[in-house]
């Protein structure tokens, strides 16, 4: 990844928040300095993400710094094999649940599947510790913000096993259309990043055409997944403008009110407004 900030682009017409984000694995931009950049292009508010235990503990402390950020607290799923087999994800998860109780605290996430980067071997593990966050989710009132890799079938399945929660975010969607709707009818939001600038998205394209304006969310997952044209750089939440240009063009919405929907539509999924 190459360590070349891409330049601020124009400012949005209207505020939108960043649905999901990693200040804390960006050690060459401070969050002060990356809260400042977003601000200065309409981004105003960001959802920042812990996926480990370190992660969720820094989430928690940044949000509770900064007005502008709440935090989403979980284990990822490709921690929770190796945690399983240490013997140590009980107490892991003990960790996260009195973390997730903090009035900073909007999410459960991300937790899902990612049969990606974990072989089978890792699945049932992946499956327990999923389990365990969607309880944890509907028994805080949590939205549960969901990774879901290659693993389409299982996330609905151990959903509707478990209980979907009220709120329920689909971050980095990256399935089709009729992935989208399968998502859409257990009432969740679909939070697109970055990919789905590429060229080789027109199935994610075709899924963010289908859904309806009031479940549409936009997102960085920085400092990863950089969109159009600066692919391969390091991504951060002043970029979101990009992506979200992209995504009117592509539905053949007015700027000005996807804006308005993408904020609303944050406030609806994360339970209100910040």
């Amino acid at each position: 990844m190459s360590q070349e900030r891409p330049p601020a682009p124009e400012p949005l017409p209207l505020p939108v928040v960043d649905n999901h984000c990693h200040l804390d694995m960006d050690a060459g931009l401070p969050a002060e300095e990356a809260i400042a950049a977003a601000a200065a292009v309409n981004v105003t508010r960001i959802v920042q993400i812990g996926c480990d235990l370190p992660g969720a503990r820094w989430a928690v402390d940044v949000a509770h710094a900064h007005p502008s950020l709440v935090a989403g607290v979980a284990l990822h799923p490709n921690e929770a094999p190796p945690l399983a087999v240490s013997g140590t994800f009980e107490e892991a998860m003990a960790e996260i649940a009195e973390l997730a109780t903090r009035d900073c605290v909007r999410a459960v996430g991300e937790t899902g599947l990612d049969y990606y980067r974990t072989g089978e071997d890792g699945w049932p593990a992946q499956h327990e510790s999923f389990r365990r966050h969607i309880e944890l989710a509907n028994r805080l009132d949590r939205t549960l913000v969901i990774h879901d890799r290659d693993a389409h079938a299982d996330v609905l399945a151990i959903l509707d096993e478990v209980g979907v929660p009220d709120r329920v975010v689909m971050h980095c969607f990256s399935g089709d259309a009729d992935f989208a709707r399968a998502c859409l009818d257990r009432g969740a939001w679909l939070s697109f990043s970055g990919t789905v600038t590429f060229k080789n998205a027109a199935p994610l394209r075709e899924a963010l055409h289908a859904a309806p304006l009031d479940r549409v969310l936009v997102e960085t997952d920085a400092p990863y997944l950089t969109p159009t044209p600066y692919r391969g750089r390091r991504n951060a939440s002043y970029l979101v403008p990009l992506t979200v240009r992209s995504m009117a063009e592509t539905r053949g919405t007015d700027l000005e009110a996807l804006c308005a929907a993408l904020a609303a539509n944050t406030d609806a999924a994360y339970g209100g407004t910040w």
